[in-house]
């Protein structure tokens, strides 16, 4: 969760009460009578939905560094996903990212790994953080999103998306669909998300020369639907493909493929041998596409 833009250079009060809420209601879980199977599968089904395609696929990948272009209302569809991830609006968190791409683990990063693990993780979203964006830097690092109407739209809105599915998952499903739907669904989320910046830039391996301090995290990369490949994607941060070994799972890719397959994406963007040649520290074979 985010907050706007131009109140994030001081504490975000706001933000943490918002973090400190979400992590509350998810311990609605240890109420008696809560827990219900169909809650279990409004929270796989939600959690793939919104975190696999909202913000791996269509936030990450597609927005943010668009390695594939797809039809107008298959890109709506996934940015409507990735809001209700509860991350912030799609031009927040896209400036936000490609910051982190411009400055990566330096000055400028909004969640530079030098200021501790918990820093990188989550601390950066509410405690006085400088490297955080005013409007115009949101403008000038993602202007493609800041000038469309639809996006725009979104980030003006994207509260009220998870509003109102919090009312549909309790009218539908009570406070069992409520709990592990809503609540326990974003947590899950957020953490993930979360290692991404954290875990992917202390703990894992370097197959390319980046200059930072980027890893491949396999563990991070098994939950977050390969995005934890995180050194391949910042020696390729166009590339819609991160898994660049055999061995190196990217669920993304695998949906990127079918996409494809099913002629709803085109232009995918891939390294070539040279590129890979060139910015390896040590013998990279690709496997084809």
């Amino acid at each position: 969760m985010q907050t706007t833009a131009a109140k994030r250079r001081v504490p975000g009060w706001a933000t943490f009460t918002g973090l400190a809420v979400v992590h509350l209601g998810a311990l609605g879980v240890f109420i008696p009578g809560t827990f219900h199977w169909s809650a279990l599968i409004v929270l796989l089904v939600l959690y793939y939905t919104t975190g696999a395609w909202g913000i791996c696929l269509g936030y990450h990948r597609l927005l943010t560094h668009r390695s594939l272009k797809v039809a107008k209302p298959v890109e709506w569809a996934t940015t409507i996903l990735g809001v209700l991830a509860l991350q912030g609006g799609p031009i927040d968190w896209i400036s936000t990212h490609r910051a982190h791409h411009a400055h990566t683990d330096k000055e400028g990063d909004p969640h530079d790994i030098h200021k501790g693990v918990l820093w990188s993780h989550m601390e950066w979203l509410y405690k006085r953080n400088e490297a955080m964006l005013s409007p115009e830097e949101q403008l000038r690092l993602a202007p493609d999103l800041a000038n469309d109407k639809f996006h725009q739209f979104m980030e003006a809105t994207a509260v009220w998306w998870t509003v109102a599915l919090a009312v549909a998952l309790f009218l539908i499903g009570g406070w069992s669909w409520l709990i592990w739907g809503l609540f326990v669904r974003i947590v899950i989320t957020y953490h993930i998300t979360w290692l991404v910046n954290s875990a992917a830039h202390h703990s894992g391996y370097q197959s390319f020369r980046t200059g930072d301090k980027s890893t491949n995290n396999w563990l991070v990369a098994f939950l977050a639907w390969g995005e934890g490949w995180h050194n391949n994607h910042h020696a390729f941060p166009f590339s819609a493909r991160h898994g660049l070994r055999w061995f190196e799972i990217d669920a993304t890719w695998w949906t990127i493929k079918v996409l494809a397959w099913m002629k709803l994406a085109r232009d995918i963007k891939l390294p070539t041998p040279q590129m890979l040649q060139r910015m390896s520290l040590q013998p990279v074979q690709r496997e084809r596409a």
